[in-house]
């Protein structure tokens, strides 16, 4: 049976997270590493979503890149990550691992953060220029898997694997 984390809001998030990255892990299971690093998509303007290999390296580095954006904004001064392609799937789903724990490691180390933050001023100003609060940066993270999870599934159709 799932345990589910018993705190709250921060518990209800991280939950599905998780969840969005254990499925994403599992529709990853049967890719080869040769399907990983096929071009599927040749018409995208997109450098990261011609492959399953471009899709991950993109997913994991914004996942880690979503709570260095929230603790920069809580005054640590962090650098962004950068999309580094790995050679497997076993490798990415690995990674996947690695950065849920980062993403988990901001809740510890801030148990009290405030989620919700009403003020535009005090929220949190994204690469892509959008302002959230935590708790709508969070939710964006795990629409984001939800996303290119559905993407690689279609890559997978389109590649018959």
């Amino acid at each position: 049976m799932k345990k589910y984390r018993d705190n709250g809001a921060i518990g209800a998030l991280l939950d599905e997270y998780e969840r969005a990255i254990e499925d994403l892990q599992a529709v990853l299971a049967p890719i080869s590493n040769q399907a990983l690093v096929t071009i599927v998509d040749t018409k995208t303007t997109d450098p990261d979503c011609i492959s399953i290999q471009t899709i991950l390296a993109h997913v994991v580095k914004a996942g880690y890149n979503y709570a260095i954006a929230i603790r920069n904004n809580l005054g640590e001064t962090l650098g962004y990550r950068q999309a580094i392609p790995l050679k497997s799937v076993a490798a990415y789903q690995e990674e996947l691992k690695q950065m849920f724990t980062y993403n988990e490691q901001l809740f510890e180390d801030y148990p009290t953060i405030v989620l919700a933050e009403h003020s535009s001023q005090k929220k949190i100003l994204v690469s892509w220029g959008q302002r959230y609060d935590v708790e709508q940066l969070m939710e964006h993270a795990i629409v984001h898997i939800l996303r290119h999870r559905r993407q690689i599934e279609r890559f997978k159709i389109k590649m018959s694997v």
